[in-house]
């Protein structure tokens, strides 16, 4: 069974307890205050790149391929109610347009003159039911909007405010890709944005998203960064997560067969089959404790992203859980370094 990475498969055995962190989607307790010393990780070893998977003439609609070839349509960016205001950004409310859904989120926007760069935060898993607005990378949110950057984090469709989309789990999550893919669209229009200064920054499953994205809209930003993320191979998130969960997995076999007598389906949901589409600097945060999604991962993705020549970049924390702890500040320290590196 192949070992190469996607997003697929977070699903719902993350249980209430295990998502009521501040942060994000699985956070575990801090570790010793002694593991704050990032480890540059070893180069790769040196392998043949792997190719990219042929697009079809009528792709699966539930495949990375049709996600290259759908025609995006976000705007209808909305400012609503302001949730806080500091001396640094002001926090509101916004809603924005994907394909025929209203997707809720929110935008902290500097105090400073703009027009000023720009993220999108794509949150890890955190059960629907319990979600709230905005929830999931709140350090993240407060840390970048206070050096300058105009954040919105987006909560995807089902989640909070935004609209239903009762396909969204047999269709393995993709529509998630779709929201991000429209809200660096939206925030393109915003008057308080530099539209040639964007980039993405996931953390878990919003890992996996934000691959997707790469993989699939080449160009959209000018970089990305990923913490803790899932594999960008979709067997291994669904084997982890989404076939102990037996009536979801039943439906998504039964539609789409195993990975062994169908692999092709399964190939194409894994960003790590396209990679040979990627133009950004990628830069990968991982903490060499994470017991949610092994470090293996981020090595093989890693590997692959170089193996197609791209410009990829691992940072491992030993001691590090996968919230991440003592060693947070340094990472976000590397990952603002890392963005103005690149004209973010």
């Amino acid at each position: 069974m192949s070992r190469r990475m996607a997003w697929a498969g977070v699903v719902a055995l993350m249980t209430t307890a295990a998502i009521t962190c501040t942060n994000d989607d699985a956070a575990r307790p801090a570790p010793p205050p002694s593991a704050t010393s990032p480890t540059p990780s070893a180069a790769p070893p040196t392998t043949s790149p792997r190719p990219t998977v042929p697009t079809s003439t009528a792709p699966n609609p539930v495949s990375l391929q049709a996600l290259t070839t759908k025609k995006y349509n976000g705007g209808g960016l909305r400012l609503g109610r302001v949730l806080a205001r500091n001396s640094a950004y002001t926090r509101y409310h916004v809603t924005y347009r994907s394909a025929t859904l209203t997707i809720s989120g929110i935008m902290n926007v500097p105090s400073t003159p703009g027009p000023h760069p720009a993220l999108v935060l794509n949150h890890g898993y955190i059960d629907p039911a319990v979600y709230t607005n905005g929830r999931g990378l709140m350090r993240e949110q407060d840390y970048l909007a206070r050096r300058g950057y105009v954040v919105l984090h987006t909560d995807y469709r089902n989640h909070a405010e935004s609209s239903k989309d009762p396909s969204s789990e047999i269709n393995l999550r993709l529509g998630y890709t779709e929201d991000v893919v429209n809200a660096v669209l939206a925030l393109r229009t915003s008057q308080y944005v530099d539209p040639s200064r964007i980039a993405l920054l996931g953390r878990s499953m919003g890992g996996g998203i934000t691959y997707n994205v790469l993989a699939t809209q080449p160009g959209l930003v000018q970089a990305a960064v990923v913490f803790a993320p899932v594999s960008s191979d979709a067997v291994d998130n669904f084997n982890r997560w989404t076939r102990p969960d037996r009536p979801v997995a039943a439906q998504i076999l039964h539609r789409y067969g195993e990975p062994a007598t169908n692999p092709s389906f399964w190939r194409n949901l894994s960003a790590v089959n396209f990679f040979g589409r990627v133009t950004e600097p990628v830069l990968i945060h991982h903490g060499e404790s994470d017991s949610t999604c092994p470090i293996a991962w981020s090595r093989e993705t890693l590997a692959a992203l170089k193996a197609a020549g791209k410009d990829a970049t691992l940072f491992t924390y030993p001691g590090e859980e996968h919230a991440f702890g003592p060693a947070w500040p340094t990472s976000m320290t590397k990952t603002v370094s890392f963005l103005k590196q690149h004209g973010v």
